[in-house]
């Protein structure tokens, strides 16, 4: 039998997403906590793969399993099992053929960014911050060259083993609330880095460093070296995937909601 999950995890307690030899990823503390329920070795496989320091709001997985539980055993056994910084949100049975990152037809991405002076500590792992305000009218002109499939070679980390950098992105915006920053994605995939090397590129829209144009140069330019450095993962939230109805999962996106500081 095959299940898919939602979670949610705040990146800060983990070493990212992924497997790794020391047991540091959200997927080895889900797994392990799946497979004391099951009483079997599990593995899990999410829709995407955030990095150490990355949060995600609904992280989309799936695992197979030989044991019969009831439904609730997966969502509150499991978290009981479960470090406090990562909890299942829902689970239910599906095909045999859904799975959690090839089914998925588009990602979503939100990041914080503070403002001001003083640096956070309420929201500190929280939202991003940078020192100096920013134009966001600005970093609005310099995303819009964004939009739509490009080869985003530019934003990609240099260990990016993406098999191509052309990517989709359907939606991208940038939005103020007089407090906080909002940085909105939307695409088919995401390279390596790309959501915080844009929004480190933006940033030097905002600040005067470069015109808006910057960005449409530095998109056709395909130069990861001419552009900025990749910005801090603090405000990063992956907040949803999206797949064809015929799945009948629980709703997969979650808007990230914080209190403004």
């Amino acid at each position: 039998m095959r299940l898919a999950l939602g979670l949610e995890y705040a990146g800060d307690a983990f070493c990212g997403w992924q497997s790794q030899p020391s047991r540091c990823g959200v997927a080895d503390a889900v797994a392990k906590a799946l497979g004391e329920i099951a009483a079997h070795p599990v593995s899990v496989h999410g829709a995407g793969r955030t990095d150490a320091g990355v949060h995600a709001t609904s992280q989309v997985a799936h695992f197979d399993t030989q044991s019969v539980r009831p439904q609730t055993a997966w969502v509150r056994g499991v978290n009981a099992l479960l470090p406090s910084g990562a909890a299942v949100l829902w689970a239910t049975p599906v095909a045999d053929d859904f799975n959690a990152r090839r089914n998925a037809t588009a990602r979503h991405y939100t990041y914080l960014l503070l403002p001001r002076a003083q640096r956070p500590a309420l929201l500190a792992r929280r939202a991003g911050w940078y020192h100096h305000p920013l134009d966001v009218v600005a970093m609005r002109a310099g995303a819009a060259h964004l939009a739509g499939r490009h080869d985003f070679s530019a934003f990609r980390a240099a260990e990016c083993q993406a098999r191509s950098p052309v990517r989709t992105l359907m939606h991208i915006d940038v939005t103020s609330d007089q407090t906080m920053i909002r940085f909105d994605f939307s695409a088919d995939a995401f390279l390596q880095h790309m959501v915080r090397n844009i929004v480190g590129a933006l940033v030097y829209v905002g600040n005067g460093r470069h015109p808006p144009g910057w960005i449409a140069e530095l998109l056709a330019g395909r130069d990861r070296t001419r552009a900025a450095p990749t910005f801090a993962p603090d405000g990063l939230y992956f907040t949803g995937v999206e797949y064809d109805a015929k799945w009948e999962l629980p709703p997969t996106r979650r808007p990230v909601v914080l209190p403004l500081s």
